[in-house]
């Protein structure tokens, strides 16, 4: 059975971008376009609006977008059930995580997996990790790598994997606005500090919980995704960020920036493996979760 058509729609309706969708798939804009208008033909529906500018789903569209992602689930877990009676697992995983993980711990999670069976395909998608649960969540990916929130969502399961601390970080360029001794703070020292800070995500919690408890608003000076941007920002003396050790560690900028003694200490960042309870039951993904050990 031929499942590109809706492989193709889903990475259209996930971007709503024909550009970006076509790169997903390897497929030209016009192969894309073709695929999408024999698909409407064939359903009697429109499934998309669409002008030289915007591209949205419509009432129907959000109605297949459901069914494709079921009915590519169904298959997928066929196929899996048909290839373990054969002794071999084969098809794909989407994985979602920050590009600190991919490069920091990736591979040596993966590798096991990737040596008892190597005909699981892997498709690495990177991002700002307070996204990671939300892709889960829709359906978009079928694992993220993520820390773990203060409050589980239904549904999904976490597998721990790494610990890390949250720390602030200055250039390391002397700054008339660095606090001279962070390890005892005061409004005064921390009312006019430029922060850069996460735009949305645990860090961002984290951080501004430690403010109130202070008893003054950071001064946001910029509000970024990712983590990585917010060591570049730092490094260039910009101002003070809030960011996992983890992402310090693995940083080529590591030396352009430097931690504080901050007190109290912001929490520990839990990162794991998230995957949906249901999604489990797939025998590839159990193959994956089961080989990836819980630290």
């Amino acid at each position: 059975m031929d499942m590109r058509p809706l492989k193709q729609f889903l990475a259209l309706a996930d971007t709503l971008h024909f550009g970006r969708a076509s790169e997903l798939c390897h497929v030209s804009p016009s192969t894309l376009s073709r695929t999408i208008r024999q698909l409407e033909e064939a359903l009697d529906a429109p499934l998309f609006v669409r002008d030289n500018r915007h591209v949205a789903l419509t009432r129907q569209g959000h109605l297949f977008q459901q069914y494709a992602r079921e009915a590519l689930g169904q298959w997928e877990m066929l196929r899996h059930a048909l290839g373990s009676q054969a002794g071999e697992l084969a098809g794909e995983i989407s994985i979602y995580c920050s590009v600190t993980a991919s490069y920091s711990f990736l591979y040596d999670l993966l590798s096991d997996v990737r040596q008892r069976h190597p005909r699981i395909e892997l498709k690495l998608h990177t991002g700002d990790p307070a996204e990671s649960m939300g892709r889960v969540l829709a359906g978009e990916e079928d694992m993220a790598i993520t820390p773990r929130p203060r409050s589980m969502p239904a549904g999904l399961a976490f597998k721990s994997l790494t610990r890390s601390p949250l720390v602030f970080i200055a250039p390391m360029a002397q700054a008339e606005w660095v606090p001279a001794t962070p390890d005892s703070p005061s409004i005064e020292q921390w009312r006019n500090v430029p922060m850069i800070l996460s735009e949305a995500g645990l860090s961002r919690e984290y951080a501004d919980t430690w403010f109130r408890a202070l008893g003054v608003p950071p001064s946001i000076y910029a509000q970024v995704a990712g983590h990585e941007a917010i060591v570049s920002m730092v490094g260039l003396g910009f101002g003070i960020g809030v960011v996992p050790r983890i992402v310090i560690d693995n940083s080529p900028l590591a030396q352009r920036v430097r931690v504080l003694p901050v007190k109290p200490e912001l929490p520990h960042y839990d990162v794991g493996l998230c995957v949906l309870h249901r999604q489990l039951k797939s025998p590839l993904i159990q193959a994956l979760w089961e080989t990836v050990s819980e630290r």
